[in-house]
């Protein structure tokens, strides 16, 4: 069965009858954490040695074994296996022995780790289907949640935060929750005695490559430079950007880019726009930010719009690579980009 959002919480302090919880979607950090809360709950620690097995990768044949195994100190055997990417996709191979601990009653607590699962996936249908079995979805926050979701954090270790900066952050993190965490403790650890956030700390601070790629990758790609936005998304996938995170960050730049034409077809010119612009461009980025208001038409960066959507949407429904969708989304965007500068 599906587990509804209002109820994971939860489901976590109380796991009850279920046998077989699977951990899906594009936040692999999120999947890591529910999937250390849940053998918590369940086994009272994460590294319990005598209640708690990690299987490697390939020794999913033993996953039935180790079910049905009794720990030597009682209570509950917790079985915890991370799917390999190779068979995300389908999950077809650690479909055969999940299948053959629902037919059977082994008393085990089994914890599956697939981020990135396709939608149709055996395995998901599976588990889904199951009376004692449940689906978790693990997706990257967004909007105003994940600014929400921020602050909360920056809070919780006695920081404030400026409007700007955390409009800032949101479009840099999210993708996935362990890195936004990591990223926001470090912010709060150089705000240090100040306690306090701008949008200038935030840019100095929150260093990480994937999100700095990721910028380079969607302004080269307004501008019309497809060699430059092929390189840095290259680099941002490279290390560790998510397809759907790419899709939503190329989102909210074209939609910046468009609040900005639309002051200028208002009459400010292309600097007073790209000043005005919120979240705040950076110094460096303003060239390639105007060179884009010069060319793109506020209907066609509707357009574009349109098209990242769906292209979001399609990584998230229609079980092709993802990676794939992703990168033909960019490079189409840079293409539509150059062929609205030789206008």
């Amino acid at each position: 069965m599906k587990l509804e959002l209002r109820r994971i919480e939860a489901f976590l302090r109380d796991p009850g009858a279920v046998r077989v919880v699977l951990l899906y979607g594009e936040d692999a950090g999120l999947v890591r954490d529910r999937a250390a809360r849940l053998v918590r709950a369940v086994a009272g620690a994460a590294d319990d040695p005598f209640r708690v097995v990690e299987l490697e990768r390939e020794a999913a044949g033993d996953i039935a074994a180790e079910m049905a195994s009794v720990p030597l100190t009682g209570g509950r055997r917790v079985v915890r296996v991370r799917v390999p990417p190779d068979q995300v996709r389908g999950g077809d191979a650690a479909a055969v022995a999940v299948q053959a601990v629902l037919a059977g009653q082994a008393p085990g607590f089994l914890v599956l780790e697939a981020p990135g699962l396709a939608l149709r996936a055996k395995l998901r249908v599976l588990v889904d289907q199951a009376a004692d079995g449940v689906s978790i979805g693990c997706n990257p926050a967004e909007g105003p949640v994940l600014e929400k979701a921020i602050r909360d954090m920056l809070s919780g270790l006695g920081v404030a935060v400026d409007a700007d900066a955390l409009a800032w952050l949101g479009g840099q993190l999210g993708a996935d929750q362990a890195a936004t965490r990591n990223e926001v403790e470090k912010l709060a650890l150089y705000a240090g005695g100040d306690g306090h956030v701008d949008v200038t700390a935030a840019r100095v601070c929150v260093g990480d490559l994937a999100g700095l790629s990721l910028d380079d990758a969607l302004f080269s790609a307004t501008a019309g430079d497809v060699a430059g936005a092929d390189r840095a998304l290259e680099v941002a996938m490279a290390e560790g950007a998510a397809p759907v995170g790419v899709l939503r960050a190329a989102l909210g730049h074209l939609q910046r880019l468009q609040r900005a034409r639309l002051a200028v077809t208002g009459g400010a010119t292309a600097t007073e726009a790209a000043k005005a612009a919120r979240p705040p461009v950076f110094f460096r980025r303003e060239a390639a930010f105007r060179q884009a208001l010069g060319a793109w038409s506020v209907a066609a960066l509707e357009q574009a719009c349109v098209r990242a959507w769906e292209a979001e949407r399609a990584c998230k429904r229609t079980g092709a690579p993802g990676e794939t969708i992703c990168r033909n989304a960019i490079i189409g965007l840079a293409q539509r980009g150059a062929a609205a500068r030789r206008r």
